[in-house]
């Protein structure tokens, strides 16, 4: 296991903004699925974090969003919304801050570059956002989300599209179409999370989750790209 020692996890909450009573829960939302923490019966790591710091993340931005553009139709709103929430902008607030080197995770997920894959920065980054909300309320989540998301509000950038980028780069290598296959669903039926592999004939395939299927796809089909280097955060 690769991990950065507890001790030190003070210094990760000098740059939140927050000092952390209960510092185990900071623990919690860096350990990475790959180690295998159990406590009390129950895997232990940041999932059900990343899932309370996505609506704490949601709300804030809609928040943020609602005030900073006053004319703005519903629309134009939920557009703006999306992006800011996105995956490859959580992972980008995550990498401005450096967490990638604090995320606590397997040696072989370690070893494949994990600390600087988009997918496991951005879970992260909605993990620590539910930390710093149990611990220090709603002020001190939404004092790290203002603070690192007011720089981007006004970023109109299209989304990319990382099926599309996949398909196009297997095209030029000579690669038939990308398959895609729902490997395993979980969670309630209002609040699915989908396990999906993409494998593009000629090469290996890749594991992407989300709370959609095209969401996992995509987290799939960006995880190829990124393996291969062909994936790059606008």
């Amino acid at each position: 296991m690769t991990a950065q020692p507890n001790q030190g996890l003070d210094a990760l909450g000098d740059r939140l903004g927050h000092h952390f009573k209960d510092i185990a829960l900071l623990e919690r939302a860096l350990t990475h699925s790959s180690v295998p923490t159990v406590i009390e019966g129950h895997a232990q790591s940041y999932q059900r974090l990343e899932f309370l710091g996505d609506r704490v993340l949601g709300l804030v931005v809609a928040d943020l969003v609602f005030s900073r553009f006053p004319d703005a139709d519903e629309g134009e709103l939920s557009r703006r919304l999306t992006r800011l929430v996105r995956k490859e902008t959580c992972a980008k607030v995550a990498r401005g801050i450096g967490l990638g080197g604090w995320i606590i995770m397997g040696e072989g997920e370690d070893k494949s570059g994990g600390r600087s894959k988009t997918a496991i920065l951005g879970d992260a980054c909605e993990a620590v956002i539910a930390a710093l909300y149990l611990d220090g309320g709603m002020a001190a989540a939404s004092g790290f989300i203002t603070t690192n998301w007011e720089p981007v509000l006004d970023d109109d950038a299209p989304l990319r599209d990382a099926k599309t980028a996949l398909q196009e780069w297997a095209h030029k290598r000579g690669f038939t179409a990308p398959v895609y296959r729902v490997v395993d669903q979980t969670g309630p039926d209002h609040s699915p999370e989908f396990t999906i592999e993409v494998v593009v004939p000629g090469g290996t395939g890749e594991i992407g989750r989300g709370r959609s299927k095209r969401a996992a796809e995509q987290a799939a089909a960006r995880a190829v790209l990124e393996r291969e280097g062909a994936w790059s955060v606008p």
